[in-house]
């Protein structure tokens, strides 16, 4: 079953996560070749200042993806807030999601992303100005408060449908809460209860079981994975084929894991230059390679590697090492 966002009609129930540093726009690709219905970008600041530096820019980047674009911006000044939207509608930006859900320091104590929450009023000030900045759909991400004390996500809830907001997603932590403990899935099926706008639940959802009871007890309309995908970006095929089926999927074949890494990794080659390229590839290397038993073997070769050449001959070193002893993925 596929869900809407304003006009837009997606493929199935499934969205990747907006995580910084995470879903530039080779991971997003990826993602979407893999299953994901939606992806979402990194968060763009709104300070017109920043507009121009090299990281917004690339953050900005959405050639070759398919549609629609969704962009998420975040900053705590109404005013700068709506123009950011419009500047990105501009740019291309099908759909504008404002993050009010981060909880980094760094975000927070400019009074951005989960900070936003601790005050309603502003909240408001916000999305209506953002709403009324575009003539797209615009959506919202935030958690369920600023802290355990302060679990507000109801009550902003009602502001964001109120203001025009037409998609909620809410990650089933507090800000308190960073990524610790485990998410909790009443709040959002309290939400679900109450909202006309569609509802997306996020938190903790690292396999095919998991995404089918929290779309059971929250009732919400999709789910966004974050955290596992960066490991198994597959999972996105996984979840999908046993919510339609009931069914649980066979694991990918590691001649898939292969190609998919590769292509991935030969992809930010050439959306980041190879030098930056090599160097951002280290983490994806190591999210996906690093639950494999002999993966410490070759890791140190990986991580020093200072070409594209280097890095991806070791990867092909590695998987040949493995097909040729017959251990795969459960032993390697």
């Amino acid at each position: 079953m596929a869900f809407r966002i304003g006009p837009y009609r997606f493929a199935n129930r499934l969205a990747l996560a907006p995580m910084a540093g995470v879903t530039d726009r080779p991971f997003r690709q990826l993602c979407r070749e893999l299953g994901a219905g939606m992806t979402v970008s990194e968060m763009i600041t709104s300070r017109p200042d920043l507009r121009d530096s090299r990281k917004t820019q690339l953050r900005m980047d959405h050639e070759g993806e398919p549609g629609p674009i969704i962009v998420q911006i975040a900053g705590g000044v109404p005013e700068l807030m709506a123009d950011a939207a419009r500047y990105n509608v501009a740019n291309g930006a099908q759909i504008i999601d404002i993050n009010m859900g981060c909880p980094a320091k760094k975000v927070c104590k400019v009074e951005a992303g989960s900070a936003l929450l601790k005050d309603r009023s502003l909240v408001e000030s916000i999305l209506r100005a953002v709403v009324a900045a575009v003539d797209v759909p615009v959506t919202l991400k935030i958690r369920t408060g600023w802290s355990r004390q302060q679990r507000n996500a109801i009550d902003i809830a009602r502001v964001a449908e109120d203001c025009g907001i037409q998609a909620l997603s809410i990650h089933g932590r507090t800000r308190e809460d960073r990524f610790q403990g485990e998410a909790e899935y009443q709040t959002i099926r309290q939400v679900k209860r109450l909202l006309e706008i569609p509802v997306i639940a996020n938190g903790d959802i690292d396999s095919v079981a998991k995404a089918q009871m929290v779309m059971d007890f929250t009732a919400a309309d999709a789910i966004m994975v974050g955290r596992i995908a960066q490991q198994r970006p597959w999972i996105f095929a996984q979840i999908d084929h046993y919510l339609s089926t009931g069914r649980t999927p066979e694991e990918p074949a590691d001649e898939l894991k292969q190609a998919w890494l590769t292509g991935h990794i030969k992809n930010l080659y050439a959306f980041y230059g190879e030098h930056q390229g090599v160097q951002i590839a280290r983490k994806h290397i190591n999210w996906q390679l690093a639950h494999r038993d002999d993966y410490y073997r070759v890791k140190p070769l990986l991580m020093q590697a200072q070409t594209a050449t280097q890095q991806l001959d070791t990867i092909e070193a590695y998987f040949n090492d493995c097909y040729r002893k017959g251990r795969y993925d459960l032993a390697c």
